[in-house]
């Protein structure tokens, strides 16, 4: 992430020196200018994201601390003894796994990388050749990378924080691209494996995909011009409920919710915090020409094959997501703050980023924890689980929002 950070700056400085070159005279001025007001306009958002985040962060400490987690792990269980059948009954390694699909699930990224590191470490310990990545942890690093997200939260605040119109309008597209995504890493590591499709996992998938498959068929019969309204109407109901949900059980479960609440709020501002040396570096990228550069050369190609460029402004954000989180964060913010958060750039940004997690920074850090130096197939299946999931993105908004 090092290194994606510092490339911003420096091919930013790199374009500005050719355009100094060339004979513009402005081109330092202007990099200068760019990266002083992008400085401005970051810790005005991270500010004003520090209260969204202090809400949601303390509400999923409540969720986490009244033992949603653990609920959830456990339904997830008997599907994963048949997806790793190389893990032992009752072994530490399945309810670490399930665990930390489960908060990855709630959106409580705080709990699932500490999860994910425990689940990896007790893998290892079942794997027989310890610097080679075994089925079961492709498989796991697969789910990571997929990004098994059913309350993108953080999302929604960015666009709340710009002043969209409807910030939730989104969840229905982010929920069906996740899927694709998902499904797409599930079955390819299934095939590569050679695992019986037993009727435990059929359940389990057919349960899901009858349920997103009913809102698509629910939406499909609606007009186009009511299909982002709508969305957005289910998605703050289903928010809502969410809300009293967590409070409600962390009552019914005795816990000091207030507390809870206000323990898991701090982090929010160090979340928001993270945020603006990306953004002050993608405002240099960007004011230098560079990334205008290259969305204008993806467009010349596009054009010369007959497909349709529309999609291109968002395309940033499907470049960096493999990369960095918070990179594509930034990515992100800078297309809603360039186009306009209800823009359809902005929109598509947004489904982009909950799409999908960062596959090259999941490997190296679940697979450093343990020195696997043979990771076989994990990282192309990984970013084949990204080309899906920013595939569906594109053809699931062209569907929505135009």
């Amino acid at each position: 992430m090092n290194l994606v950070w510092g490339l911003f700056f420096l091919v930013g400085f790199a374009v500005a020196l050719i355009q100094w070159l060339a004979g513009d005279a402005t081109a330092f001025e202007a990099l200068v200018t760019a990266s002083f007001d992008m400085a401005k306009l970051a810790v005005e958002i991270a500010i004003g994201l520090v209260g969204l985040l202090a809400l949601w962060s303390g509400l999923f400490a409540i969720a986490e601390k009244a033992g949603l987690v653990q609920w959830l792990g456990r339904g997830l269980a008997p599907l994963f003894r048949r997806l790793m059948p190389e893990v032992p009954q009752g072994h530490e390694a399945q309810g670490a796994v399930t665990m930390n699909l489960a908060a990855n699930m709630l959106g409580l990224d705080n709990a699932a990388t500490p999860l994910g590191i425990k689940a990896m470490q007790a893998l290892q310990a079942l794997n027989p050749v310890k610097d080679t990545a075994s089925n079961a942890q492709i498989l796991f690093l697969v789910l990571n990378t997929s990004s098994v997200t059913l309350l993108p939260v953080t999302i929604f605040m960015y666009r709340a924080q710009l002043g969209a119109a409807s910030p939730a309008d989104v969840f229905l597209p982010i929920l069906m691209a996740t899927l694709a995504s998902t499904l797409t890493g599930l079955l390819l590591v299934m095939w590569l494996q050679k695992i019986r499709l037993d009727l435990v996992i059929l359940a389990y998938l057919g349960g899901l995909v009858s349920l997103v498959a009913s809102l698509v068929f629910w939406l499909g019969a609606l007009p186009v011009e009511q299909l982002s309204g709508v969305s957005g109407q289910l998605a703050n109901g289903i928010l809502m409920l969410v809300i009293c949900g967590f409070i409600a059980i962390g009552l019914q479960r005795k816990r000091p919710v207030y507390e809870d609440f206000v323990a898991g709020a701090k982090s929010g501002f160090e979340t928001a915090v993270q945020l603006i040396p990306y953004l002050v570096a993608v405002g240099v990228f960007r004011a230098s020409g560079a990334l205008d550069l290259l969305l204008d050369g993806l467009r010349w190609l596009l054009d010369g094959l007959g497909i349709s460029a529309w999609f291109v402004d968002a395309m940033p954000v499907a470049f960096m997501k493999p990369f960095s989180g918070s990179g594509a964060r930034a990515m992100m913010l800078d297309v809603m703050n360039t186009h306009g958060v209800d823009s359809l750039a902005g929109l598509l940004a947004a489904v982009m980023q909950g799409s999908t997690e960062t596959t090259f920074y999941v490997l190296a850090v679940y697979f450093g924890v343990v020195g696997i130096a043979r990771i076989r197939y994990a990282l192309w299946a990984g970013l084949a689980c990204d080309a899906a999931g920013m595939l569906a993105a594109i053809l699931i908004c062209g569907w929505f929002f135009t």
